[in-house]
């Protein structure tokens, strides 16, 4: 089987930090790898791979403002589909603009939902949905006017997250610094409890961090890291009481849930998109609906096993289920 697996180019593949496309496109195409599958991987030129590198973009245009992102979306796509015959499968990770390529070619095409900027995308997937298998990354993002193939969860390596049994006094935000993501939300809750709590992340709205986060900042009881990868990010993440996820937009899925779960890390939540489907409520973390129902279960975090927390990401969320799942689909669709 040979497998054309188109990532996004906005950043490396996978990322140095941010960078959640990238970064699941990644686990994905190793792990496939490591089964047999003969992968060739379409991103930036500085991206990493086991396999076969191809592509045309020499960084994500995220990290290099001197490149025009859709110029370089267009070449790279195109570069993908000139190729298509050399491949029984391509499967797109780069969002609606390769389903314009797909009735050009006989090449059988996947393409795995990460969420929809806007509705007014949707007409694009409407257009290709009889063509093109789609996958969507929990059951909350299906959209009731496509197809499906499969909800397909992301996974993660899980010896990768070393599992904290203690975890620490404060609270963590793991998340861009926009509203969708909850961070002014989530220093509200921290405030109204009296616990201090340490923020990670890209600022992605500007104008709303220096309105809604950079006030709060002092460096003790409320601070801001920034970006952060490696092992300072996989301590803050295990070294936490509990995560507060207050997002303010029904969320595709969430890494950095099931990221803090490995590694024992209980998440509040609000009951909102795909949450229901990684968090079981009372067991790994809690679900609210309500800034005061948030407040609340702060104070309820010490009922959480953090072993459950570890169990619950090992049973449902590693990325050997994941790539197991898309294999097994690939064979599906090609016969």
């Amino acid at each position: 089987m040979r497998v054309a697996m188109l990532s996004s180019i906005s950043w490396r593949t996978p990322p140095r930090d941010y960078g959640p496309w990238e970064l699941t496109t990644s686990l994905l195409t190793e792990a496939l790898i490591a089964r047999g599958v003969d992968v060739t991987l379409f991103a930036t030129l500085d991206s990493q791979t086991a396999g076969r590198l191809n592509g045309v973009a020499p960084r994500g245009y995220s990290e290099d403002p001197t490149l025009e992102a859709k110029v370089w979306e267009i070449l790279h796509i195109a570069h993908v589909f000139e190729r298509a015959g050399d491949f029984d499968l391509i499967h797109n990770q780069a969002d609606f603009i390769p389903l314009g390529f797909s009735r050009l070619v006989e090449t059988p095409m996947l393409t795995t939902i990460h969420g929809f900027s806007s509705p007014r995308i949707l007409p694009a997937y409407q257009r290709y949905d009889d063509r093109v298998a789609y996958v969507a990354i929990s059951d909350a993002n299906r959209d009731p006017s496509l197809t499906y193939a499969a909800t397909i969860h992301h996974g993660i390596r899980l010896e990768e997250f070393p599992f904290d049994p203690v975890g620490g006094p404060d609270l963590v935000f793991f998340g861009r610094i926009h509203p969708d993501k909850g961070p002014a939300e989530a220093i509200r809750a921290a405030r109204a409890t009296g616990r201090r709590l340490t923020l990670y992340g890209l600022i992605q709205d500007e104008a709303y961090h220096a309105r809604e986060v950079l006030p709060f900042v002092d460096g003790d009881a409320i601070a801001y890291r920034g970006v952060v990868g490696g092992a300072d990010r996989l301590r803050a993440l295990g070294h936490a009481a509990g995560m507060l996820h207050l997002i303010g937009f029904d969320e595709p899925f969430g890494l950095a849930v099931i990221e803090a779960m490995a590694c024992g890390t209980p998440v509040i939540a609000y009951r909102r998109g795909s949450m229901p489907e990684l968090i079981d409520h009372g067991i790994t973390g809690f679900l609210v609906d309500s800034f005061d129902e948030a407040v609340a279960a702060i104070a309820r975090l010490p009922e959480i096993d953090r072993r459950a927390c570890r169990m619950a990401v090992a049973e449902r969320f590693t990325i050997d289920r994941m790539a197991d799942e898309y294999l097994a689909l690939y064979r599906r669709l090609l016969g």
